[in-house]
């Protein structure tokens, strides 16, 4: 696994006594992208699909909206206290005619693992306006098809397996197909991750899918949902007030506290089919 985890000793304690060993932790370190040489944002994040994380980022801030619009991405030289290079600067060059991000929409330059929206100027500036918009998608989705995904995204978590630290967002297709799954500390960072892979497979809009996080849905994780064209958002656990308005206001359904065979659908209920669900 690499840098995706590392190793600490720890004391562990139990009712049948005291215990010294090592534990494998989630790896955690700041990656800071940089578009054409300028420093845009800092996350804290784990390492690995650094690429996809920056393609997705520069998707839901509304920078860029194809694949095409970005010439490169590099890693910088960021050399740590051994001389070795860290991997933590990523340099994106955008293509020619495409206009830098307007620094009265994007992120002050660090954001933490945990909340992608601190940071914002302003609430306002959180609200950008999609080129993808979720709202007239046709896709139905049985609530059969629903409560089985939660068990495949858990299934795929590889690194939260020996961690016990990640989030984990999935995208899958109407039918319960699994297209990819991302794990990071940062909920925010494993959404990035997706819909970054899913941009450079050319398959934004995504059209006819469900997006499954694994905590809560938060109003950043709505808004890179609406960014990405997303009709259906699903979470195992709540969705703020703001999340719930913005998926109102943006067309996708919003399904929170989605585990075992029960969840809640708070918004455009009329893309879930309800009949299977009994048993």
């Amino acid at each position: 696994m690499g840098r995706v985890t590392v190793r600490r000793p720890v004391l562990r304690i139990a009712a049948d006594g005291t215990t010294r060993r090592p534990d494998a932790l989630a790896a955690e370190e700041p990656l800071e992208i940089r578009v054409d040489g300028r420093p845009l944002s800092v996350t804290m994040r784990t390492p690995g699909h650094d690429v996809e994380l920056a393609h997705g980022f520069l998707l839901t801030e509304g920078v860029i909206h194809d694949r095409e619009q970005l010439s490169s991405a590099r890693y910088c030289d960021s050399p740590g206290p051994d001389g070795r290079n860290t991997y933590n600067v990523l340099d994106v060059v955008l293509a020619p005619g495409v206009q830098p991000p307007d620094s009265s929409v994007t992120r002050n330059f660090y954001t933490t693992s945990s909340c992608g929206v601190c940071g914002k100027a302003a609430l306002d500036s959180v609200r950008l306006s999609t080129r993808h918009s979720p709202s007239a998608d046709p896709l139905t989705v049985t609530a059969e098809t629903l409560v089985g995904i939660p068990d495949q995204l858990r299934a795929a978590q590889r690194v939260f397996d020996a961690t016990g630290g990640l989030h984990a967002a999935g995208l899958f297709s109407g039918d319960g197909e699994l297209l990819v799954v991302r794990e990071d500390v940062g909920r925010h960072n494993a959404v990035d991750k997706v819909l970054g892979w899913a941009l450079l497979a050319q398959r934004v809009p995504l059209t006819g899918c469900v997006l499954m996080v694994s905590g809560r849905a938060s109003f950043e994780l709505v808004q890179k949902a609406a960014m990405a064209g997303v009709p259906v958002l699903a979470a195992v656990s709540a969705p703020s007030s703001l999340a719930v308005d913005l998926a109102a206001e943006q067309g996708i359904t919003l399904v929170g506290f989605l585990r075992g065979r029960s969840m809640n659908v708070y918004t455009r209920a009329e893309r879930i089919v309800t009949k299977d669900i009994a048993g």
